[in-house]
């Protein structure tokens, strides 16, 4: 049998130093007869800095959700929420790279992740979307809202990307997901400029090296376009 633990995150902004302030996990176990889905568990975790306006618009934690026991997400207190419980195989998020932002290698160690969102791109590429609720409903998954909702809190989050690892892993190995996590997206075509829609091959060769010279474009981005001009030498 393979655990793998499903992780959510509420943070007080979109990157550190911005502070953790809800950890949601959900362990899947796959084996020879199909994946058990245990119950979600969800820790809060008082900010030092407060938590902006904003940020309380997506996911409506604020100041009267913590007591006065509210513990602070201090790197023990993260190691635990991790690590508490059977080891599991890899750690699992939907886009993990926001997750592991804020969960370094000094808590996970060496173990891998896997990203739910760039395993759906490879299996299900035909997907309308691929966040994590439209592939809910897009795959009709069946799910307890009381589990499941709402959106934006780290346990239902979890609850619900455990249930879309689950559907993948019928369809893909642990070796696959954790080979494709460690890779850029899929990318077949240009999503955005006046090329959008256009296959790799056909984008100048002049737009390719404006793209790679922008400091802040996504990162699997370049990757393709380095790619592409390194297959037309």
């Amino acid at each position: 049998m393979t655990r793998l633990r499903v992780i959510d995150l509420e943070t007080t902004g979109t990157e550190p130093p911005a502070e953790i302030i809800e950890f949601g996990r959900v362990d899947v176990v796959i084996g020879a007869q199909g994946a058990t889905i245990e119950p979600p568990q969800s820790w809060l975790y008082r900010p030092m800095r407060g938590i902006p306006p904003e940020t309380m618009a997506v996911h409506h934690i604020t100041e009267a959700d913590f007591g006065p026991n509210t513990p602070v997400c201090t790197p023990d207190q993260l190691h635990a929420a991790v690590w508490s419980g059977p080891a599991p195989a890899a750690l699992v998020a939907h886009s993990c790279a926001f997750e592991r932002q804020f969960i370094a290698e000094a808590t996970t160690g060496a173990i891998p992740w896997i990203c739910t969102y760039k395993v759906a791109l490879h299996v299900w590429p035909e997907a309308p979307r691929h966040s994590n609720q439209v592939l809910r409903y897009w795959r009709g998954l069946t799910l307890d809202n009381a589990l499941a909702m709402p959106p934006h809190r780290a346990g239902p989050d979890a609850w619900v990307t455990a249930h879309l690892v689950a559907e993948l892993a019928r369809f893909a190995s642990f070796d696959q997901m954790v080979a494709w996590t460690r890779e850029p997206r899929p990318m077949p075509l240009l999503t955005f400029g006046k090329h959008r829609g256009q296959p790799w091959a056909q984008v100048p060769s002049d737009y390719l090296q404006w793209m790679i010279g922008q400091t802040d474009m996504d990162a699997d981005t370049v990757w393709h376009a380095r790619r592409e001009l390194a297959q037309r030498i």
